[in-house]
């Protein structure tokens, strides 16, 4: 029976955010006008001298397919059915910046191929940054995102279409449904929030049992037997370790009562711990997976340069966690390289460090590969 199971298997890729606005714009081929609106730094193009300031020249543009880096190599030898992110940047030549946020992040739609290149297959947009360039923003993003035929989730025109899920068909096996929401606890602002008139994102109000109802229905209204649901939440403060009761009881309840299958955490720029919950699998946050972070100073406690490619196997008769194997990744000169065994050796200490308390830890295979092991 196992073997008929794994014959039948739906492997998803699932990684962090994707932050390819701002100083990864700017070494793509086509990059937006320099010009932002922080209180840091006023030309995106100073993420780029930081970076090189810190690692050495980089090679101006890279392609498409450069800033994947190692993440390519991998993701064509795993082959996943499946390759979902958080992609946490607008992607638009609107000049409507939010006033007043501080952080803008913005890519250039020429440069959107950047994700066709990897394959992507849907992106959650209910994050705190795909409206950094406005209402008009955002209805680019969207429009390039179905431009480029890459599904997405968790924001659009009104709250209906912010709610709706991205349905990925995996021929022959089955479908893998995803829904992407946020929380305030991520720094997404009220005003964000869509509603029946307004475009914004899927901003849920609170984490409570009335939140819950209304995304069992929702789960509900599209989810047929052998579907796989994920629920992609962007929740939690950029730094530290800490879950709340108040998460883990959310995703427990998800998966107990709204028929939730995986729960894809993110928000946090280093990765969290992992729990294996009626052997189904919450990842509680991804960390980062690409940004423009080299040379900024004050959190390199974290390691938020190191990342992990998560790739879950999953029963889709069931919904079931079979497997996890995670690839360790370390940004460096703007692209996703694979991290040095003793990079690997520190992020397996962290995930065992975390996952104690979950009954999950990893094993280190092959000197830098890990994988998941828990208490059924």
């Amino acid at each position: 029976m196992q073997k008929i199971m794994n014959l039948f298997a739906v492997t998803i890729f699932l990684c962090g955010d994707v932050m390819t606005g701002r100083g990864i714009d700017q070494i793509l081929p086509h990059p937006s006008p320099p010009q932002i609106y922080e209180p840091y730094m006023t030309d995106a193009r100073g993420y780029v001298q930081l970076s090189e300031k810190t690692f050495g020249p980089i090679p101006i543009p890279l392609s498409f397919t450069a800033v994947w880096g190692d993440a390519m190599r991998e993701l064509d030898r795993r082959l996943p059915d499946v390759r979902i992110i958080n992609l946490e940047t607008a992607v638009t030549k609107s000049e409507d910046y939010w006033k007043g946020k501080g952080i803008n992040y913005r890519m250039n739609p020429a440069n959107a191929p950047v994700l066709s290149a990897a394959k992507i297959t849907v992106v959650a947009l209910a994050n705190n940054h795909v409206l950094d360039w406005g209402f008009d923003g955002l209805a680019e993003t969207v429009q390039t995102l179905v431009s480029l035929n890459i599904d997405h989730a968790g924001a659009g025109k009104n709250r209906n279409e912010a709610e709706a899920p991205a349905i990925a068909e995996v021929d022959g096996k089955a479908r893998v449904i995803v829904f992407s929401c946020a929380a305030e606890t991520s720094g997404v602002p009220g005003a964000w929030a869509a509603t029946a008139k307004q475009p914004g994102v899927n901003l849920l109000s609170d984490l409570s049992r009335e939140t819950i109802h209304r995304i069992r229905h929702q789960v509900q209204q599209v989810k047929k037997q052998g579907d796989i649901v994920i629920a992609s939440i962007h929740w939690g403060p950029n730094w530290g370790y800490n879950i709340s009761a108040e998460e883990t009881r959310f995703s427990h309840k998800l998966i107990d009562e709204a028929g939730v299958d995986v729960i894809h955490g993110h928000s946090s720029h280093h990765v969290k711990a992992i729990e294996v919950y009626h052997n189904k699998l919450i990842l509680y946050g991804c960390g980062d997976f690409l940004n423009d972070y080299e040379g900024i100073g004050g959190h390199e406690a974290f390691r938020s340069d190191l990342g992990l490619m998560y790739f879950a196997r999953i029963d889709p008769l069931t919904g079931k966690l079979l497997s996890l194997d995670m690839t360790p990744t370390q940004v460096r000169h703007f692209r996703v390289n694979y991290a040095s065994p003793g990079d690997a050796a520190w992020l397996a200490a962290i995930l065992n460090r975390e996952g104690e308390k979950f009954g999950t830890g990893v094993e280190i295979v092959d000197e830098n590969r890990l994988r998941l092991q828990w208490k059924e």
